[in-house]
């Protein structure tokens, strides 16, 4: 089945041979952009059933384009197609809910198989970014947050917010070694490594809430 499909990628040759190995798949690539700014217009004025997006681009990011997209509950498929292996990358790119997830390196090998799945509805992850990352035995932060008490939230909250185990045993009207404890049992449910401040700099990370 031939879908419609819109690229975007700063890099100029980055772009045309994508747009021709899109074509060779015999599908139609009905609009190419240089920049996320143009690439959410296009998504928006032509409504296309894919959009393979670079993850990095000026004026607006393909994370940032596939947030908007995801909250606006636009119909397109949005496939970010990028050089990054980070993991901090994938969890951002995941968090606003990707359809497929394809590396530069592997794009030839990968691009059609992913194109064919997300049309299917289905979550398309380059096999080789899961060996690296082991992708599916690591929950999201979300999915571990879920894990923690109320207090215990609360206790993270008032971590992230700097405050000292006498301030936060003050606040709940609990001893020290008792705040310890909350925060070894906060710790291990995140999977945080033991080390010194390291609930603090994931409290501080990924855990802001604002008053």
């Amino acid at each position: 089945m031939k879908y419609k499909i819109i690229v975007a990628d700063d890099h100029p040759i980055t772009l045309l041979g994508t747009e021709t190995f899109i074509k060779s798949l015999n599908h139609y690539v009905i609009e190419k952009y240089n920049n996320g700014i143009a690439a959410l217009n296009g998504i928006m004025q032509h409504e296309p059933d894919i959009a393979v997006l670079d993850v990095s681009m000026p004026g607006m990011s393909g994370l940032e384009v596939l947030s908007i997209c995801k909250f606006r509950r636009l119909p397109t498929k949005i496939i970010l197609l990028t050089m990054h292996k980070e993991i901090s990358v994938f969890y951002a790119a995941r968090d606003s809910k990707f359809d497929g997830y394809v590396l530069k390196d592997n794009a030839q090998e990968e691009l059609e198989d992913c194109i064919n799945q997300v049309m299917k509805d289905k979550i398309f992850i380059s096999p080789i970014l899961k060996e690296i990352l082991v992708i599916d035995e690591i929950p999201n932060k979300n999915e571990l947050l879920e894990k923690l008490t109320k207090t215990e939230l609360k206790i993270l909250e008032l971590v992230s917010k700097f405050k000292s185990n006498k301030e936060i045993a003050s606040f709940f009207f609990i001893s020290e070694r008792t705040v310890e404890v909350h925060k070894r049992n906060i710790a291990e449910k995140l999977q945080i490594q033991k080390g010194k401040n390291t609930l603090l700099e994931w409290a501080s990370k990924n855990y802001q809430k604002n008053d």
